[in-house]
């Protein structure tokens, strides 16, 4: 059985697709499976009524918030993102719902105003991977599939706080990345910061080929 959600920090994480497009050099699935114990390799990707089916089994109102993530960037699956927050908004629980992206919307969706979208189905936070201070670091380390990754991050946060979300830029503890200059460029972009920890895995990999 595939893992469609799991637990952790009080929250219901949603595991809606293995695709990104980034290869950051720093990602847990470039060294595991998996975190906090799941496996997270999806067969294939859950369909919108799959989840929804599998949430309606669950108390749904123990959690601080369900989070849209996984191993995989959700907004490759935005329609489905948007019909399970639709879903879930409408519950009399008071959920919040937060989605945790690389920032790229744009890019994958230029034809849409994904921020819009977002808001009108009733996210409440965005947690966007900044990741860098710089678009040569960012290109470096994250190596995106589409030109200008960069500075589509960038936008998404600012029209993303313009929008009303509350948003978090966050950056992993990782060499090479300047966490200071990253914290005063999310102050910029007026965005929360948050600096991730490489995981384990990665640590005891990435020690071994140093």
């Amino acid at each position: 059985m595939d893992t469609l959600y799991y637990e952790a920090h009080n929250n219901l994480y949603l595991n809606v697709t293995n695709r990104c497009t980034a290869d950051c050099v720093f990602c847990v699935r470039n060294f595991a499976d998996g975190v906090y114990g799941y496996d997270l390799r999806l067969s294939k990707e859950p369909s919108e009524k799959e989840i929804i089916d599998a949430l309606e089994k669950i108390n749904l109102a123990k959690y601080r918030e369900i989070v849209f993530t996984g191993f995989g960037e959700p907004i490759l699956r935005l329609d489905t993102v948007l019909a399970v927050t639709r879903w879930l908004k409408a519950r009399p629980e008071g959920i919040k719902v937060r989605l945790d992206t690389n920032g790229h919307a744009s890019l994958i969706w230029p034809e849409r105003d994904v921020v819009f979208e977002l808001k009108t189905a009733g996210i409440d936070s965005i947690s966007v991977s900044l990741n860098a201070e710089s678009e040569d670091t960012y290109n470096k380390l994250c190596r995106p599939v589409h030109e200008n990754a960069y500075q589509a991050v960038l936008t998404f946060i600012i029209e993303a706080r313009k929008a009303g979300i509350h948003v978090r830029a966050t950056v992993v503890d990782y060499p090479g990345i300047d966490v200071e200059k990253c914290g005063k460029l999310a102050e910029d972009l007026g965005a929360d910061f948050h600096v991730r920890e490489l995981s384990e895995t990665a640590k005891e990999q990435l020690d071994e080929g140093s």
